[in-house]
């Protein structure tokens, strides 16, 4: 029978900050054989919201519990293969030249890395021509999922890397994933964008993918010295209640050093504080097999300017009719317009 844990212990969680226990995940049990693979991919067109950082060191952290891995670089600045230590200029192969050619073999552009159990198929600049050399080209969404193929039964987990934009490459990852993971950084602007990648996420439902589905909403560089990291995190646990991971990835210098070494912040600074534990509490609620990623159930921050009042009442049962994107362009268009010194957080629904 599996086991238990509190992976959570030590670790920022969306219920610890707000000031509620977070429940316990089954451990991760050892694997007889590999494969199928889940195919994840890691989405938001803001950029430095921690995409890539995401990508290495969740995949890292489900290596270290005996899963295959295969990170796959989306992005023509190579980012992920960069964090991993691969020297661009030296590539010969690329997800590049496997998307102009399916039908090759995907070894061909496999690189092991430092990480046992953790491969890397990279990208260059190359990369950035795809839409030109694509365009003509019938089915151009699904040629990733193609290309992948292959890949799905050598595997446990596929983690794609997406660039940060919507364009075609993007709309490959969605084709070709079983779901989505979209990192969001813990300040103001990056509340913005995500309503429209909501909808966009939808559409590729509809049109491309009906499996697809929104794994979570993974909060980082939460930083617990600032009212707005928590105020931020608040207002998209109410936009999209059941829908925000339990982990939360906190700031810290770490990140950038491991960049720069080419390592996952795991190997990297295990001792470190919070982040390669929460790393690994995110790996592991994906092993549990719990699909339930509970919200934050906020904290009274609801000291708006009409919170109590008819008024406030009128908003709030309103706001229960609301999709997550109007609700979330809800959140952050009144609170944008607030008056300055005035107090603009929301009394949403809980």
């Amino acid at each position: 029978m599996a086991k238990s844990t509190n992976v959570y212990k030590n670790v920022p969680t969306t219920s610890s900050i707000f000031g509620k226990k977070p429940g316990a995940v089954t451990e991760p049990q050892p694997l007889e054989s590999h494969g199928p693979a889940r195919v994840i991919a890691i989405v938001n067109q803001k950029g430095g919201v921690g995409k890539t950082t995401s990508t290495i060191n969740l995949g890292a952290s489900l290596a270290e519990v005996g899963r295959r891995v295969l990170v796959v670089d989306l992005d023509p600045q190579g980012a992920l293969s960069v964090g991993l230590g691969v020297p661009l200029h030296e590539l010969e192969t690329t997800i590049f030249d496997l998307m102009l050619n399916p039908e090759a073999p995907y070894s061909e552009a496999l690189i092991k890395t430092s990480v046992p159990g953790l491969d890397l198929i990279p990208s260059n600049q190359d990369l950035s021509g795809a839409d030109l050399k694509l365009a003509d080209v019938i089915g151009r969404e699904q040629i990733l999922k193609e290309v992948l193929a292959q890949a799905v039964g050598d595997y446990d987990f596929i983690l794609i890397d997406c660039q940060p934009t919507l364009g075609l490459l993007t709309v490959n990852a969605l084709t070709a994933a079983n779901s989505v993971i979209v990192p969001l950084q813990c300040e103001h602007f990056a509340l913005r964008g995500v309503a429209h990648l909501h909808q966009i996420i939808e559409k590729a439902q509809q049109r491309l993918n009906p499996q697809l589905k929104i794994e979570g909403i993974l909060a980082t560089m939460y930083d617990s010295r600032t009212l707005h990291s928590k105020e931020v995190l608040n207002r998209i646990c109410e936009a999209f209640p059941n829908g925000v991971f339990e982990t939360v990835i906190a700031r810290t210098v770490r990140f950038p050093d491991t960049t720069v070494a080419g390592e996952p912040i795991t190997t990297f600074a295990p001792s470190s504080r919070h982040p390669p534990r929460s790393r690994r509490a995110l790996s592991d609620h994906h092993l549990s097999g719990d699909r339930h990623y509970p919200h934050a159930h906020s904290a009274p921050l609801s000291r708006g300017k009409y919170a109590g009042s008819e008024r406030g009442e009128r908003q709030q049962r309103g706001a229960e009719y609301q999709s997550p994107p109007d609700r979330l362009c809800r959140a952050w268009s009144l609170g944008s317009r607030a008056p300055r010194g005035e107090d603009h957080r929301l009394s949403l629904p809980r």
